[in-house]
């Protein structure tokens, strides 16, 4: 009998994380399903996730009501709604963090958005979700700004796991590495255990095709339509190649002796949004060892269905990678125009996600409270 691709991904190193959460998931256990049937070890939130969840149905109702009646601010029942569903999911997955030494079973909260480009917030809210939520495999997105550096180093050397998010272009997953393992040299220095840290760097793959493409449609020559489709996997294949680079260093050896734990490349941004590719691409295209692929539930139905699962499908394409993203750069597409804007729309889309929570959060408080 053939396993089921998500098996086999599995197999390969790849932890399957759902890029989704909500109270109903929770209540109706389909969370708890998805984990003991579907293959998936971790889950993955961010702010227009829970927009998303808040916004249907009638699930946070009863803690809405709460909240009103404690006279809650919208801030303050924002920050204890979504708490409330990763402690629970948290829970949920606790299993697997035990059973794999608190590599999965991970559950991600992210900071408030509008503090993205603020250092000294970030790293306060970060410590504030760690408490609230006051599990172990809980982690803390922080979104790879230059502002978010320095506040990644910083909660990882209070002990705290982070998920680093919103990364884009080759130089800033460099600059998060360097900052994880300056976050893990401050932990050590303060006495921490390094074993007890752990840390993936979300690299958005889907959104780089998408504004490449469009440009790459706007010189419409031959040349440029060969190349559509092929930078988002490209650019992810190059990271993984600086990943392999930067953990096989003497400072990342010395780190490693007292018990550190590789920060895993993590595909972000894994539904494909042009229907002409194959739905799966960005799984079986990225199949490497000690990777995470978070995936909306959509494709990994997909994956399940009808994923074609190779044991490592980059470390062979490092060449083609450079060379397709060379050849966009000589059509006169700058990549790192592309990267600074898709960070900049990143962080602009969660913002903006979180204010239509917040107004719709402040509606509820409002109708309960009359």
């Amino acid at each position: 009998m053939t396993e089921n691709p998500v098996q086999q991904l599995a197999d390969a190193g790849v932890s399957v994380w759902l890029d989704d959460l909500s109270r109903e998931r929770l209540i109706t256990g389909n969370l708890k399903d998805v984990m003991e049937h579907q293959g998936v070890v971790g889950v993955t939130t961010n702010p227009t996730i829970f927009q998303n969840a808040l916004a249907n149905g009638d699930a946070y109702t009863a803690q809405v009501a709460e909240l009103a009646e404690a006279g809650k601010t919208v801030d303050e029942a924002v920050f204890a709604l979504t708490t409330q569903d990763v402690r629970d999911a948290c829970d949920v997955f606790r299993t697997i963090y035990d059973s794999t030494g608190g590599q999965d079973g991970r559950v991600s909260i992210e900071v408030d958005p509008r503090l993205a480009h603020e250092t000294e917030p970030t790293i306060e809210q970060a410590k504030a979700l760690y408490a609230e939520v006051a599990r172990p495999n809980v982690m803390i997105k922080i979104p790879a700004t230059v502002e978010g550096l320095p506040a990644i180093s910083a909660v990882l050397a209070e002990g705290i796991s982070v998920n680093v998010t919103l990364i884009f272009s080759l130089d800033r997953y460099r600059a998060v590495m360097n900052a994880y393992l300056t976050g893990l040299e401050q932990a050590r220095e303060a006495g921490k255990d390094l074993s007890t840290i752990h840390s993936v760097a979300s690299f958005f793959v889907s959104r780089v095709d998408t504004e490449i493409d469009k440009r790459l449609d706007a010189i419409g020559t031959d040349e440029a339509k060969a190349l559509k489709g092929h930078s988002g996997v490209a650019n992810a294949q190059l990271a993984y190649q600086a990943y392999e680079e930067v953990f096989s260093t003497p400072r990342w050896d010395n780190l490693a002796a007292d018990g550190a734990h590789k920060q895993r490349p993590l595909w972000a941004s894994t539904g494909v949004k042009d229907p002409a590719y194959k739905d799966t691409m960005y799984v079986d295209e990225l199949v490497a060892d000690n990777t995470v692929n978070t995936m909306p539930e959509k494709t990994l139905a997909a994956e399940a269905d009808h994923g074609t699962v190779e044991a490592d499908a980059v470390t062979a394409h490092y060449g083609d990678a450079t060379a397709t993203l060379d050849a966009i750069e000589a059509l006169g597409i700058s990549y790192a125009e592309v990267t600074a804007l898709l960070e900049d729309e990143g962080v602009d889309k969660f913002e903006k996600s979180w204010a239509e929570l917040l107004t719709g959060v402040q509606a509820e408080l409002d109708k309960a409270s009359s």
